[in-house]
């Protein structure tokens, strides 16, 4: 089948020209919005010469983004008006086989070839880009195990679930119910696992030694009543400069891991603070909101993208035209979150502004916790300066963008100050 230039085809080609455009202008009023001199706060912390560096690797980004952006966009609006989802779909449907077979290897043969595509870029940001702002620590033997390693979990997670909703979609009555069920479950399971079988595969973890680190943090979780059972210490040194923690677990098995490098960065009482602030999002119940949530829309999701690989209405029929493809599970499912993505673009601006009202939440319950927020705001700082973050965004670009506020704005939200 040819390509159909139709109305869904023209409205999905606007939207993402659109928002390509909107990337750009927000990117250019985010350069603009550097301001050469340190900011009052950060004097003492961040000396002129570092922040000069920081506004020029945010330089850096930024071009890097519009190239990137403008490469990948270009490219898929090439496979796309070249026929290439109806090629691989005739292709695979060349091979023989079952339909499932059939729609797995036109999958597949979709995943591989986007990652191909995006692999330069991302070799590119991590040994030129990262490289020059001292922050890679990734080498190349690193860098190909990780993508190894990735296909393979692809290949015995993600190939399952491909089957099993493709099977679904093929063979049940009311199928976007049963798959959103499925995929929920798989995905609640998953989040379990991952602690205990998938981030060993990546990382290192080590249980933290005893001493006054260890017992201010396990004190501080006794005194919000906050079921941690584990505190480990991740190598993630080994692939990068730049600091983090996380939680992982369910329920009453909550387990904190810190990088090695923020550890060697913050004093025991900032990454008590920083656990506090972790400790926050679970007090405020924002994980178990995100959860709800999350589930609530893949529900919708699901029930969107039943009725486009029904193909019993005029936007489904057209958006096969449009691609040149069967109506099939296969290629509905493709063809679903390509025409999503700007859909899904929209909601995340929710979704940001959300997740910044939360981290407010989490950072007033760490101050309260500790009787101060001061060990906070020199975390916030430190965490700020190590990473070479940019300390003036754009307002658009937040509002866009960044599901943590900036950290000038926190900073004076602990503190009682006016933003």
């Amino acid at each position: 089948m040819s390509v159909e230039f139709n109305a869904v085809a023209t409205g999905l080609l606007v939207a993402l020209i659109l928002l390509w455009n909107l990337d750009f202008i927000t990117t250019l009023l985010n350069l603009r919005s550097l301001d050469p001199i340190v900011p009052e706060e950060f004097k003492g912390v961040y000396d002129q010469e570092k922040y000069a560096r920081s506004q020029e690797y945010a330089r850096a980004n930024a071009r890097f983004s519009v190239i990137s952006s403008t490469i990948s966009l270009t490219g898929f609006l090439a496979f796309w008006f070249i026929g290439g989802f109806g090629f691989l779909d005739d292709l695979a449907r060349g091979l023989g086989g079952s339909i499932l077979a059939i729609g797995i290897t036109y999958i597949a043969a979709i995943a591989i070839l986007n990652h191909l595509f995006q692999l330069p870029f991302e070799i590119y940001d991590t040994f030129v880009l990262e490289e020059r702002f001292g922050f890679n620590k990734t080498t190349p033997k690193t860098f190909i195990a990780d993508q190894v390693k990735s296909f393979f979990l692809m290949a015995i997670l993600g190939l399952p679930l491909v089957a099993g909703l493709l099977w679904v979609f093929e063979n049940i009555e009311n199928a976007w119910l049963w798959g959103w069920l499925g995929f929920t479950a798989f995905t609640l399971l998953l989040t379990y696992l991952a602690p205990a079988f998938i981030l060993p595969l990546f990382n290192k973890f080590e249980p933290m030694p005893e001493g006054e680190l260890k017992t201010s943090i396990e004190d501080m979780a006794r005194k919000c009543e906050f079921p941690l059972t584990e505190v480990s210490i991740m190598d993630g040194s080994r692939r990068s400069a730049k600091s983090n923690a996380f939680f992982t677990g369910f329920g009453k098995n909550k387990k904190i891991a810190l990088y090695d490098n923020l550890i060697e960065q913050q004093t025991t009482d900032e990454l008590v603070a920083v656990l506090a602030h972790e400790i926050g999002h679970f007090k405020r119940k924002h994980i178990v909101q995100r959860v709800a949530l999350s589930i609530v829309q893949t529900g919708i999701l699901f029930f969107l993208l039943g009725l486009i690989i029904g193909g019993e209405n005029t936007f489904a029929t057209q958006l096969y035209d449009a691609f040149g493809t069967v109506p099939s599970a296969h290629s509905g499912l493709v063809l679903f979150m390509i025409v999503f993505g700007p859909v899904s673009r929209l909601i995340s601006v929710a979704m940001n502004a959300w997740s910044r009202k939360h981290e407010f939440e989490a950072d007033a319950y760490a101050a309260d916790a500790q009787g101060t927020p001061d060990s906070l705001v020199s975390a916030l700082k430190k965490l700020s300066t190590e990473n070479l973050s940019n300390l003036t965004p754009h307002p658009l670009n937040v509002f866009l963008n960044h599901s943590h506020p900036p950290v000038l704005t926190r900073i004076s939200a602990l503190r009682g100050e006016s933003t």
